[in-house]
Formats: C-alpha cells, sequence, structure tokens
C-alpha cells in the first residue's frame, strides 16, 4: 500500500491548486478525481461554459438592437450545434491547462476513480488503498432536485446536460431565480427560446439588495423574460408531444405553464455521500462538511475545501481556501480563513456584482450605515457604450466601505476597486482623491462617493466661510 504525504480528493480548482502547489514543493502528493478528466463543475458545467454561452447570446442581442449604434439590425442565424460547438471548443482549450501529465510532471500521482474512505488514514480506489499522513478533501458539489411531483418522470435539464443541447427548446421553464438562473434563463432568451424563470421567494437573487434585484428584474422582464416570483412548482404533468405542464401556485391562485424542457436550477448539494465520512470520523451534514477557519475537519489531519464545506459556492472562493488549507497542511504556517470581503457576480446583463454588508445587513448588526448611489445614466462612458442601465450602491460606516453592489456594465470587473479598498480599510476620501481615467465606467466609484462630500461641501455653512475667506484675504 502507498504511503503519501497529502491525498487530494477531488480535481477541481480547490484540489488542482492544492496538489500543484504540494507537488512543486516536493511533497508526495496523490490527486484522486473520480471522473474521467480533471477541471471539475466549473470547467465542465459551470463558469467556462455558462460564461462562453453568455457572450454568444450577448453577441446575438447586439445583432438584433444594432439599429441602436447606427447599424442594420439582423436577426442571428445559428446552424444547429454551432452554439454548442463553440462551447465545447472553449472547455478543451483550457482543459489543456488541467492536463494530468502536467500534474504528473510536478511529481503528483494522478488517479481516477471514487474515493472511499475505510479508515481516517486510508481510502479506497477501485480497489486499492492508499495511506496519506494528511488529506484533502475537494469533491465540490452538484444541481440540487426539487421534490417536485412527476419532475423526475416528466425529466429535466440541469447545468451538467444544457450546454451540449444542439437546439434549445422552444419553451424553457427555470426552476430557480438564482444567479445560476437567471444567467441560464437569460442566455437561452437570448437565443431564441421562450423562457419562463419561476422563483419561491419574493424576489430574485434573494441574497442581494433588494432593491438592485428588483431593477435586474424588471430590466429582464422588459427584455422580454417572464420571470414569476413566489411561485411554487407543485406538480409537473407529461403532455402530447413530448411536452411537459407545470401545475405552479402563486398564494391560492394556480397557473399551468406549458413548455417544451425544464431547466432546474434551484441550488446545489455538496458532493459527499460516496466518501464514507463516518469511517474517518469527519463530522458532516446535509450542507457540507464541518471545517474550521483553517479548513481543518473535525479529524485535524483531513481538511476541506470549495463548495464541499457549504460555506461559499464559487471556484475564487475555493481557489482562496485552497491557499488556507496549503499554508496549513503543507507549510505547517498557522493561516484562517477571512470572509469578511468575499465578492461574487451574477453575470446577467447588465452584471450584478456585491461584497460586504447590504445597508439593511449592517443595519442589523447596530451599525449606523449611509448609502451612496449612483446612476449609470450619468456616467460618460455608460452612455457612449450604450449601456446606461443600473447604478451603484456603496454602504459607508464612519468613513470606510462595509459594502457595496453594483449593477451595470463589467460590474464583475468595478467590484475590485472596492474590494481592494475595503481589504485595505481604505477611507472613502482616498477613493474619492483618486485619478480615475476620463471617459471609464470606473468613474461611477469616485462619483457615488462624491455624493457623500457634495452635500457639506455646497453647505450654506460651507458657503458663508468660503465667502468669508474670500472677502479676508486679498
Amino acid at each position: 500500500m502507498k504511503v503519501f504525504d497529502l491525498v487530494v480528493i477531488g480535481g477541481g480548482v480547490g484540489g488542482l491548486v492544492t496538489a500543484s502547489v504540494a507537488g512543486q514543493l516536493g511533497v508526495s502528493v496523490a490527486l484522486i478525481e473520480k471522473e474521467r478528466a480533471l477541471g471539475g463543475d466549473c470547467l465542465h458545467f459551470g463558469c467556462v461554459p455558462s460564461k462562453t454561452l453568455i457572450k454568444t447570446a450577448r453577441v446575438a442581442h447586439l445583432m438584433r438592437h444594432a439599429d441602436q449604434f447606427g447599424l442594420t439590425a439582423v436577426e442571428p442565424q445559428a446552424p444547429p450545434g454551432a452554439v454548442a460547438e463553440r462551447v465545447r471548443a472553449v472547455v478543451e482549450r483550457i482543459q489543456a491547462h488541467d492536463d494530468p501529465e502536467r500534474f504528473r510532471g510536478y511529481g503528483v500521482e494522478v488517479l481516477f476513480g471514487a474515493a472511499r474512505f475505510v479508515s481516517p488514514r486510508e481510502v479506497e480506489v477501485k480497489g486499492e488503498r492508499y495511506a496519506g499522513r494528511r488529506f484533502l478533501v475537494a469533491t465540490g458539489s452538484r444541481p440540487a432536485v426539487p421534490p417536485v411531483d412527476g419532475l423526475e418522470e416528466a425529466g429535466y435539464l440541469t447545468n451538467e446536460q444544457v450546454f451540449d443541447l444542439q437546439e434549445l427548446p422552444g419553451r424553457l421553464a427555470v426552476l430557480g431565480g438564482g444567479p445560476v438562473g437567471i444567467e441560464l434563463a437569460q442566455a437561452c432568451q437570448r437565443l431564441g427560446s421562450r423562457v419562463t424563470v419561476l422563483e419561491m421567494a419574493q424576489e430574485i437573487l434573494p441574497r442581494e439588495d433588494p432593491d438592485i434585484a428588483a431593477e435586474l428584474r424588471r430590466l429582464l422582464m422588459d427584455e422580454g423574460l417572464d420571470v414569476r416570483t413566489e411561485a411554487r412548482v407543485e406538480q409537473v404533468q407529461l403532455g402530447g408531444e413530448g411536452g411537459k405542464r407545470l401545475v405552479c401556485k402563486r398564494g391560492n391562485e394556480y397557473l399551468p405553464l406549458d413548455v417544451d424542457e425544464i431547466l432546474v436550477a434551484a441550488g446545489r448539494v455538496p458532493n459527499i455521500e460516496s466518501l464514507d465520512l463516518d469511517a474517518a470520523g469527519v463530522v458532516h451534514d446535509r450542507i457540507g462538511i464541518t471545517v474550521d477557519a483553517r479548513m481543518r475537519t473535525s479529524r485535524r489531519h483531513i481538511y476541506a475545501v470549495g463548495d464541499c464545506t457549504g460555506l461559499y459556492p464559487f471556484t475564487h472562493v475555493a481557489e482562496y481556501q485552497a491557499g488556507i488549507a496549503v499554508s496549513n497542511a503543507v507549510f505547517r504556517v498557522p493561516r484562517k480563513a477571512d470572509y469578511s470581503v468575499v465578492p461574487w457576480v451574477t453575470y446577467s446583463d447588465p452584471e450584478l456584482a456585491r461584497v460586504g454588508m447590504t445597508a439593511s445587513e449592517a443595519r442589523a448588526q447596530g451599525l449606523e450605515a449611509e448609502v451612496l448611489s449612483f446612476a449609470f445614466e450619468d456616467v460618460d462612458r455608460a452612455l457612449i457604450e450604450g449601456e446606461s442601465a443600473g447604478r451603484i450602491k456603496l454602504v459607508v460606516h464612519r468613513g470606510r466601505i462595509l459594502g457595496a453592489t453594483i449593477l451595470g456594465p463589467h460590474a464583475g470587473e468595478l467590484i475590485h476597486e472596492i474590494v481592494l479598498a475595503m481589504q485595505a480599510g481604505v477611507r472613502i476620501g482616498a477613493v474619492s482623491a483618486a485619478i480615475h481615467a476620463y471617459p471609464t465606467l470606473a468613474q461611477i466609484h469616485r462619483r457615488a462617493v462624491n455624493t457623500h462630500y457634495g452635500a457639506r461641501l455646497f453647505s450654506p455653512r460651507t458657503r458663508r466661510l468660503v465667502r468669508w475667506i474670500n472677502r479676508l484675504l486679498p
């Protein structure tokens, strides 16, 4: 039986980062991946294919509205399978970075097969046992499927099948108004499907600032998306010619919906069932594996990162957590995770980016939060680009930023100035004083902060002071 310094279970970003760093440092590493390829959900079913599809859908939308830019509008045409082929090609291009031979070159032993613990120090893969001094679990998550009567019999898609479709369905129901549901719903709508989003909560994107989420919903509906909030799907029935009828309830009203296909985007569940964590004595629940701030499980030599912990289901957080785990498990240098400044983005059009607290969250903690807001329609570059919808909201307490929400063009890029300001503890005056190139979208940060100073600068008291100074001095 082979013994390794570190056994990594899961070939997504968390596992790959940990294995590559440890291997290049001379640590003996085994990397075990259940599927036939490395890269994880993000590469094969998540971030990469979805953003590729979203880009294609955006191009189609621009073609359809080219007259807004002084050009002739045209209806985009896509041969069957062409969009799916582009998605596949992009995934394959990025897959090259995750070639098993690359990791073997780092000294990592790459194994394919399902791993399960047989003891706190051993795992079994295809009948072979491997021992480890330390372990890292990074098995990710998969789509959650709601217990709707008739859904299994009728059939449905998740993000694991939708990108392989050669043609999109004419009528599509999306169960879930979270980030995945909203992104894919808008993309499919722009590519020709008639899409209805069904969300149980009062508003789409329930984790976001409710005013901003409502503004995005209105923009999506203006574009033609049918968004139904507070809608519960109680049953799915098979119809004629492969159609499906959803029996939906809103309040006391039943609303039938006939579609050709259903896309389930109702959250995620951790991939931990097959690991036999009980044999290792690792504490876990339906949310995921319990870890401390050093990414250690209840067994101190076993670490866990990424979606399987149930903390933040983002690729960038998995990568961050892997760095924490490497510090503790490989360098043996104590380091704790800090989630106070975690950004995330919903890649709708316009994008919605968020970091830190909303105003209501800050006030719930007893903080006197000031909200500074500025609209993209007053930013020259946004007007130039023809993308003036949305706004920024900064949550400020005693001159420092507690959080921000940006709805607008390239919000996912713009959020990082705020992330850095929060991480460094920069006061808002520094944001205002920083020279922002003109014309750029990033000017919205300075404009929003200046709303804080504007009221004071042009107050009657300041005006009297300025008049007095100018009369006093020659």
